[in-house]
């Protein structure tokens, strides 16, 4: 089961970590967090549930993601 972990800016933060998230040796994904009339819009970030916690500190690490 997917959890949210981290709402993105836009796609490129999105991606970014889930690329770092990934690098770390754990899943994750991502996906359009509402419909945005102004562009690319958020993004939610997800882990695994059982990784949730170890992805939020790895977040937490590079920069105060919460």
């Amino acid at each position: 089961m997917w959890t949210v972990i981290h709402i993105a800016a836009n796609r490129a933060q999105a991606d970014m970590l889930k690329s770092l998230l990934e690098s770390e040796g754990l899943m994750a994904d991502i996906r359009p967090a509402g419909i945005s009339m102004l562009g690319d819009g958020l993004f939610e970030v997800m882990a695994l549930e059982s990784e949730a916690e170890e992805a939020r500190d790895i977040l937490n690490d590079i920069g105060g993601c919460r």
